[in-house]
């Protein structure tokens, strides 16, 4: 009985021992990957009703000016100062920048001797000119009077009138010499860096001492108004759009602003590639926080 009995508490213990190997189940949560995101489907703009019966139609543009550049070096220079860097406001006329225009000051000081030399000589062609024309008037009255011959008339005549085309050739030269000079001028200006027009220096793109090739980029000068906003249309609404027309413009950046705006041009065709044609409207009044180069919003009012 007791041999039994140590039997069956045997048989217990083995029992536990193969339960306790059994490995417990392992979560979902850890393993499982996580599931994917449902892909975001962009929202179709659509007209939205302003007024019952009227919808206002709404297409984005960028907030542009007429006048833009970037000014470029007209000559091959060094650049010897900078006056202004952005964000200056400048006017028309205001020298930016100035170029090493050492050696053109120098041929343009010879360029204008040899005009001034050139000119002496003219005139004292001219003065020989009217020697030889009493010359000629004297040998005239002699020979009225019998005391010359037929040849020294015609030496005096031939001498004043070959005078004259010396005259011609120098006046010429004299040209040349002015022209020459004129063209120093224009270079000595292209090493004056001057702004266009009044404006806004967006951004500077060289330094002082650098060397620059011409056509080398210098200053990105821009106007801060009149606003302007370029948007394009589908070609179905072609016609629909007629100048001097109101439209509302918004930005996303300056929700509470509302700015009025006029079409100032509508494009005559459409653009077969894409099948729209632009627009372009003037906005009125204070520019608030609108700044070129802003994405904004045109409100069209019924238009369909």
């Amino acid at each position: 009985m007791r041999k039994e009995w140590m039997l069956v508490g045997l048989g217990a213990a083995f029992l536990a021992i193969g339960c306790g190997d059994e490995k417990g189940p392992v979560s979902g949560v850890a393993n499982a990957a996580a599931p994917a995101a449902a892909p975001v489907q962009p929202q179709p703009v659509t007209p939205k009703a302003s007024e019952p019966g009227s919808t206002t139609l709404s297409v984005s543009g960028p907030i542009i000016v007429e006048h833009q550049v970037d000014l470029t070096a007209q000559r091959d220079g060094l650049v010897e100062k900078i006056y202004f860097d952005a964000p200056a406001r400048v006017n028309a006329g205001t020298l930016l920048a100035q170029l090493d225009d050492r050696q053109i000051k120098s041929n343009l000081e010879a360029a204008r001797a040899k005009t001034r030399s050139i000119a002496a000589d003219l005139k004292n062609w001219q003065a020989e000119a009217e020697v030889l024309k009493a010359d000629y008037s004297r040998q005239q009255h002699l020979m009225e009077l019998g005391l010359t011959s037929q040849e020294q008339l015609e030496h005096a005549k031939y001498k004043a009138e070959s005078d004259q085309w010396d005259i011609l050739r120098v006046a010429e030269t004299l040209n040349t010499a002015k022209e020459e000079e004129h063209s120093l001028e224009l270079e000595l200006e292209k090493t004056r860096v001057t702004a266009p027009f009044n404006g806004l220096i967006a951004r500077r793109y060289v330094r002082e001492g650098q060397n620059v090739p011409k056509g080398e980029r210098l200053f990105w000068v821009t106007a801060e108004a009149p606003l302007l906003m370029r948007f394009t249309l589908p070609e179905k609404l072609f016609g629909k759009m007629r100048t001097g027309q109101q439209v509302e413009v918004t930005c996303a950046d300056a929700p509470a602003e509302k700015h009025l705006a006029k079409v100032k041009q509508v494009s005559p065709v459409v653009d077969p590639s894409s099948g729209t044609f632009e627009v372009l409207v003037e906005l009125a009044g204070a520019r608030g926080s609108l700044r070129p180069g802003m994405t904004a919003l045109a409100h069209l009012e019924n238009i369909h």
